[in-house]
């Protein structure tokens, strides 16, 4: 009988770092038939010729949790020849949700992840209470790519704590209430479960997140859950200085290692030029964790966000700035960037930045008054030479006289391309951090597949072809235990990526759509060089366009 779909005259590279080879893939139904050469006849055929045949990327960090609900292409990833997306990352998610509790989950999403409150208002369906039911409600709507859930500590620990989640660690029966839910979302098909401890993470009303105040005995049962049923992994935000890892944080990733016997990967992994040493540092401080199965985690992209005043993220690791969370309305904010005693903090903070440090980084993107389209183009800096004044009141003099509506670029972390050598070349470092579907409305680094293959495999030659396509395959599903995928071998699913390796890429700097729901804005990062994408054995994008098929599924541990 003739194969489904047989790709001709490709360079295979497997997934497993083994060098590629000529050869044809055959496809029978959603699975791989075989690999080899004269495999006979196909009802389709694709030329693969000068392209490369590799397994489909595996993006093991995205906040898709909400956009499923409107957008099933699942985009930018499917443009990118991501083919599945590991969901609920960092603690925060809207399941298990009860009906009251809506507007506190949505609102912890606008804060942590920067989605527009509006957007999740018309764009989430609400169609589950119970982690399983959203799972469920997921595969019917028949997503184009796959999706990989983790359980998100948050919204567990509010729906058995109700509002107290959000002031103190959950006492031993309301612990071994969410280990059940947790329990019950493994045995559902979760890989895992995500939270958070970055001071940066304030949830409704902005209070810390819930699940930044798990205590050690509650993380020590949730993490158990995993060793009890053997399998999935955890996900943690865990460098409150980006990229520096302290004791306290290490002893945090031991006691989920242990008490879970499986892998951790934590965030942020970004190399700092003001903070020199600090990845260096923190991979020694790491060693006997990673030696245990942890894994940090980065991204192959050098930081470049937008700053929306009306939604400063980039500034939300600053104590002084969480009287702009708190009250969002503009006048709120208006009344906390005039003030003497907000800015006064601020500059204190700044002589021990947490994350942000130099005002040469900050550029005025666009403004909207007239008068001040002459400083767009110029940093922070140099607008505060132009009117003699220091950059916090630049900056904020800028915010005040645009009425809120100017936008800043920052850019921050990975930008020094040796330093970044060396971290894509330590096995160690989970590639990924792409973020997709949060950050909307400031970046999109959810492009990150194609920046590797283009910018550090065929342009700098940092990593090898093979290596690089490993690390965007294999790797990812090998730590969470998605066992049917990742690699080209017969008899796996056909989920496959097919690239032009001399014009694979994309760039650091997304352009904006104003296709959410609403017509929210967000930032998108096109592809080039994906020519083919097949998930589940239907081809799903081709030469630059989404072919219409709803060809994913819900992955299940």
């Amino acid at each position: 009988m003739p194969f489904d779909l047989l790709i001709r005259n490709g360079l295979v590279i497997d997934g497993t770092g083994a060098p590629g080879r000529h050869a044809d893939v055959a496809v029978t139904g959603a699975k791989i038939a075989e690999i080899g050469k004269g495999l006979g006849g196909a009802r389709q055929t694709i030329d693969a010729s000068d392209c490369v045949v590799c397994p489909g990327f595996i993006d093991p960090h995205t906040h898709y949790d909400a956009q499923i609900c409107w957008d099933g292409a699942v985009t930018p990833s499917s443009w990118h020849g991501v083919t599945s997306v590991v969901m609920g990352n960092c603690g925060v998610g809207i399941a298990p949700c009860q009906p009251a509790s809506r507007e506190i989950a949505m609102r912890d999403l606008v804060n942590v992840e920067a989605i527009p409150y509006d957007v999740l208002k018309e764009g989430i369906t609400w169609d589950w209470e119970t982690f399983p039911e959203y799972m469920d409600a997921a595969a019917r709507r028949q997503p184009l790519l796959n999706l990989a859930f983790l359980a998100p500590l948050t919204p567990f620990r509010h729906y058995v704590m109700g509002e107290a989640s959000m002031e103190r660690a959950a006492k031993p029966d309301e612990t071994a209430g969410i280990a059940a839910l947790l329990g019950e979302a493994m045995d559902a098909g979760a890989f895992g479960f995500s939270s958070t401890i970055l001071n940066q993470h304030l949830g409704f009303g902005g209070r810390p997140l819930a699940c930044r105040n798990a205590s050690d005995d509650e993380l020590k049962a949730y993490a158990n859950v995993l060793k009890q049923k053997n399998k999935g992994a955890i996900e943690i935000a865990l460098t409150r200085q980006i990229g520096v890892l302290e004791p306290e944080q290490c002893e945090t990733l031991d006691l989920l290692l242990d008490a879970s016997g499986r892998p951790v990967t934590f965030i942020a992994l970004f190399d700092r030029d003001d903070i020199p040493e600090a990845v260096r540092d923190t991979l020694r401080r790491a060693a006997p964790m990673i030696a245990k199965g942890a894994r940090p985690q980065t991204s192959p992209l050098p930081l470049t966000r937008e700053i929306d005043m009306r939604s400063p993220f980039s500034f939300a690791a600053f104590p002084s700035w969480r009287l702009v969370f708190e009250d969002k309305s503009p006048d709120a904010q208006k009344a906390v960037y005039r003030d003497v005693n907000f800015r006064n903090q601020f500059r204190e903070e700044l002589k021990n930045p947490l994350a942000f440090g130099n005002w040469e980084r900050i550029t005025l993107h666009e403004a909207r008054s007239a008068e001040l389209k002459r400083f767009e183009g110029m940093t922070v800096t140099q607008i505060a030479r132009a009117q003699g004044k220091d950059g916090v009141d630049a900056f904020l003099d800028l915010t005040l006289d645009d009425d809120l509506a100017l936008e800043f670029t920052m850019t921050s972390f990975n930008t020094r391309v040796d330093r970044m050598a060396e971290l894509l070349n330590n096995p160690a470092i989970l590639i990924g951090l792409g973020d997709g579907g949060a950050h909307v409305d400031m970046l999109c680094d959810s492009g990150y597949p194609t920046y590797l293959l283009g910018t550090w495999v065929r342009e700098r030659e940092v990593l090898s072809l093979p290596e690089a396509v490993r690390r965007l395959t294999s790797d990812p599903a090998d730590l969470f235990g998605i066992r049917d995928r990742g690699r080209l071998v017969a008899g796996l699913a056909a989920d496959i990526a097919i690239f032009d390796p001399h014009t694979v890429g994309s760039s650091n700097r997304g352009e904006r759509r104003y296709d959410l729901p609403g017509g929210g804005k967000r930032m998108v990062m096109p592809a080039r060089g994906i020519r083919y994408t097949i998930i589940n054995g239907m081809t799903t994008y081709a030469d630059g366009e989404l072919a219409g098929a709803s060809a994913g599924k819900v992955l299940r541990s």
